[in-house]
């Protein structure tokens, strides 16, 4: 089995809603994103599981909605909690809508530098874009 991780880090500002009762006060983060790969064969002729500069531009569009924002006016986190694994998720999904071939195996979200949630997709779940979660 290959795999193939990508990382980039972000900064921006959340809340979530009904955190134990009453929304957070809104606050910031340095974020880090870590995307997972994996593969048994790799693409011909080049010989590599996923593009690195693909990848990384996809990301790096991904994370331009988000980077210096608050996270709660961009949707879908308008509408849901912007967690680490909602952020989590729906990089993933943005991800699978750039680069078809193969999909994200897991995205990690970093929201401080000892804490981290994972999204690894499974088949069978409804995207969240688009969805009143």
């Amino acid at each position: 089995m290959y795999e193939v991780l990508v990382e980039k880090r972000f900064s921006s500002a959340h809340y979530l809603r009904n955190y134990h009762g009453q929304d957070e006060p809104l606050h910031g983060h340095n974020w880090r994103v870590q995307v997972k790969y994996q593969g048994l064969t790799l693409i011909e002729p080049e010989q590599y599981l996923v593009d690195f500069v693909e990848v990384e531009e996809a990301l790096e569009m991904v994370l331009l909605k988000i980077d210096y924002k608050n996270i709660n006016a961009v949707p879908p986190f308008d509408r849901i909690n912007p967690s680490a694994e909602n952020i989590a998720r729906w990089i993933c999904e943005e991800l699978q809508e750039r680069i078809l071939k193969p999909a994200p195996s897991c995205v990690t979200v970093w929201e401080t530098e000892s804490g981290a949630a994972s999204y690894c997709p499974d088949p069978w779940v409804e995207p969240i874009r688009g969805k009143n979660v």
